[in-house]
């Protein structure tokens, strides 16, 4: 099943040495052709992650693939990966910029201050950052809503599970993380009030070891069902070994858990990455903040795997339906948190500034939100 919508917040780092390494072998299209063209419009890319993390980094450099393909010798394309987030990525950005860049994508919430600071400096550029909040007249923003598509997982997996444990690997305890498990676990109670949520945060966005570690973990404690909002495939690959049911993040991970694989969340950058280069080129880029949902097509679920029931997966296409048409709101009162306190009233469905600085756990949910 292919449907859409579009994600926030990122990712930790490996090492700016290998990203500077990127930047200088990046200045070839991929493949290793060189641009070929008089004043293309070039167009920097900055990473938190490696690009084969099959994950947020790896769906970000497929939008950046997308752009080459569709502008060929028009554009040429830079980009940076592992790049740590807070001071390196200043130097990152303000490289870019310096060295003639004419937009630039910075990829992590942790770019934000970063990008607005290099921004000041460059005016004549324009700079898109992902999943911030912070705008000036040369910087947009862009997200998803992920947790939309969290919502379909969490039916599936209340469907799907035979021990009642689901287990949900996550990197931080950010407002873009608590809105996915909030969303999974209402989905989840939908149709499956009995089963429990053993939540594990592994402090990382891309850490192969601590996620299987987690992943572990989860399993020694009954979870027949792995859920993550990391990049890495490694909660996957252990399902797969095991004989359990995952749901993959960012990109389709069915390579790495061919049985396992219920579905993924895929995040699709592409045609906004086309439609920013674009405006560019036209002369009609303006600072925005775009945060689409499952009728975007910014994020996706993938088709689902073997394991997935007709009659589920018939559910489970009907309720995204039914969120892209705006027939079901995921946060709709009356919503509790896990401490009985009303959230969200009877009658009102949360606002954007409640769901972008949600910070508390939804009834239903046995155990403390840690401190950030």
């Amino acid at each position: 099943m292919k449907t859409k919508t579009w994600t926030l917040t990122r990712r930790a780092a490996l090492s700016l040495a290998a990203g500077a390494m990127a930047l200088s072998a990046a200045a070839t299209m991929p493949g290793g052709a060189a641009v070929a063209q008089d004043d293309p419009l070039k167009v920097g890319f900055v990473y938190v992650g490696p690009v084969g993390d099959h994950g947020w980094t790896y769906q970000h450099d497929k939008g950046r693939q997308a752009v080459v393909e569709k502008f060929g010798d028009a554009v040429k394309t830079t980009y940076v990966e592992s790049v740590p987030e807070g001071a390196d990525a200043e130097r990152v950005i303000n490289q870019l910029a310096q060295s003639g860049h004419d937009l630039i994508f910075t990829t992590s919430f942790g770019f934000m201050n970063p990008t607005v600071k290099v921004a000041k400096r460059y005016p004549d550029v324009m700079f898109e950052h992902a999943t911030g909040y912070k705008r000036a007249d040369n910087v947009s923003t862009y997200a998803g809503r992920f947790y939309e598509g969290r919502y379909p997982i969490g039916v599936m997996a209340g469907r799907l599970t035979e021990s009642d444990t689901i287990g949900y690997i996550a990197p931080f305890p950010i407002p873009e993380v608590v809105r996915g498990i909030n969303a999974f676990t209402k989905g989840l109670h939908s149709v499956n009030p009995d089963a429990s949520v053993k939540i594990i945060y592994v402090n990382s966005w891309y850490d192969p070891g601590k996620e299987r570690e987690a992943a572990e973990t989860l399993v020694a404690q009954g979870a027949d069902i792995l859920v993550q909002h990391t990049d890495s495939a490694a909660p996957m690959q252990l399902a797969e070994e095991k004989g359990l049911i995952a749901f993959g993040q960012a990109s389709d991970m069915s390579q790495f858990g061919p049985n396992a694989q219920a579905t993924a969340i895929v995040d699709d950058w592409s045609d906004y990455y086309i439609d920013r280069v674009q405006a560019v080129m036209d002369g009609t880029w303006e600072s925005q903040d775009t945060w689409g949902g499952l009728n975007s097509g910014m994020v996706q679920l993938s088709d689902f795997g073997p394991k997935v029931p007709e009659d589920v997966a018939k559910e489970a296409t009907q309720i995204v339906k039914d969120i892209e048409s705006g027939d079901l709101v995921i946060f709709e009162g009356p919503i509790k948190d896990n401490a009985g306190e009303v959230r969200i009233a009877e009658g009102e469905a949360a606002s954007e500034e409640d769901l972008l600085s949600m910070d508390w756990y939804i009834e239903g949910i046995d155990a403390q939100l840690p401190k950030n």
